[in-house]
């Protein structure tokens, strides 16, 4: 070769820009929704650090927070002592020990100390450094969705929450509350909330590569276990607005799951953490079950989803007076995870979801 043609053809060389590495797979873990009125150390909660190892591969971890935490802004109460959901903001801690880095705020107890306590709550996520949608200073702020950025994308959260919410509790024009979407007198869904969380998961596609939708209902059918169908109805309308996966909590069971055009349609998935103040017995022995679903997203879109059944300690290590120590998730043996995927499958077979069940207790939806 010339040696102005080498020359020439090195320095070509030399000023291509060079190739992006690809991205891994986007994973990302959802739990169910975590009822957290204590600090669980590691000798409180014996499956804390196996938990904790399982959550650190996902690059998102996703739970919805049922508690109000106190802050010098607390109202008074709104409910009764036993069914109040407040506690420090030391709980937070405990959600990020076990690599939980995204929550909504969104239900039916984020009013349980007023606007005030909502205020306080959104500070103290914010000091904790986690990020948070479904309730703000007003309903644009409630609405907005929250984004995080991690090594394989970004993954954004639009979160709702539908009955059950106390007058008051709904965000407003200049009013702090939850992003409520409200029904008529038919169980229907209002128009006006529905585009409103319809441009909010438009505008988070815009910005993020995966999209999480969540709805925290307490609309319920006369089987908690039971999916609503105007609640199908609406997940599928999430998923055509650009949603990646939706979510749904507020019944305390676990209930059905389906895939609609290639994005799982989760309807609830039980409890991650229920530090409930009832007594034991309150609740039937299936609200102390839960699932992870660790998703892998690739280009936005799922492309598989395994179910992990996860057991929860209705009574504390200290005894039945041991509220401190209940209600902390261990991973279920391979019997006991058998059964609450039988459940799940049995409740997501009436709409067509699919579940594969493997002997040592873990699953997977399929059709993605």
């Amino acid at each position: 070769m010339h040696r102005r043609t080498f020359l020439a053809s090195g320095l070509a060389l030399a000023a291509a820009p060079a190739r992006p590495e690809a991205r891994p797979p986007l994973r990302v873990a959802l739990l169910g929704q975590a009822l957290i009125e204590h600090e669980l150390s590691p000798a409180a909660w014996p499956g804390r650090a196996a938990i904790a190892a399982r959550l650190a591969q996902a690059h998102a971890c996703f739970t919805n927070l049922e508690t109000v935490i106190k802050g010098p802004r607390a109202g008074a109460p709104s409910r009764e002592a036993l069914t109040l959901h407040a506690a420090g903001p030391a709980i937070l801690d405990t959600l990020k020990a076990v690599n939980i880095n995204l929550v909504a705020t969104a239900n039916n107890h984020a009013f349980d100390l007023g606007s005030g306590g909502i205020l306080d709550t959104l500070d103290a996520l914010r000091a904790a450094g986690l990020p948070s949608a479904g309730s703000g200073v007003d309903l644009g702020a409630a609405s907005a969705p929250a984004l995080i950025e991690t090594p394989a994308g970004k993954v954004a959260l639009v979160a709702c929450a539908t009955g059950k919410v106390r007058e008051g509790g709904a965000a407003g024009a200049a009013r702090a509350g939850v992003n409520e979407i409200r029904q008529d007198a038919a169980r229907e869904l209002l128009p006006e909330d529905v585009a409103r969380v319809l441009d909010s998961i438009r505008a988070a596609r815009a910005r993020a590569d995966v999209v999480i939708a969540y709805q925290h209902n307490h609309d319920w059918e006369l089987d908690n276990a039971d999916t609503p169908a105007w609640q199908r109805v609406f997940a599928r309308t999430c998923a055509q607005a650009g949603a990646s996966v939706f979510v749904g909590h507020g019944s305390p069971l676990l209930q059905g799951m389906e895939v609609h055009a290639g994005v799982p349609l989760l309807y609830g998935l039980g409890n991650f953490i229920f530090q409930t103040e009832k007594p034991p017995g309150a609740y039937p022995p299936e609200a102390w079950e839960g699932l992870v679903v660790d998703c892998v997203f690739e280009a936005g879109h799922c492309r598989s989803a395994r179910l992990v059944p996860l057991a929860l300690n209705e009574i504390g290590l200290g005894g039945q007076d041991d509220m401190a120590t209940r209600g902390g998730p261990t991973f279920a043996t391979p019997v006991q995870g058998v059964k609450i995927l039988e459940r799940v499958a049995a409740r997501a077979k009436p709409f067509g979801g699919r579940i594969g069940i493997a002997a040592h207790g873990e699953g997977e939806l399929l059709g993605l």
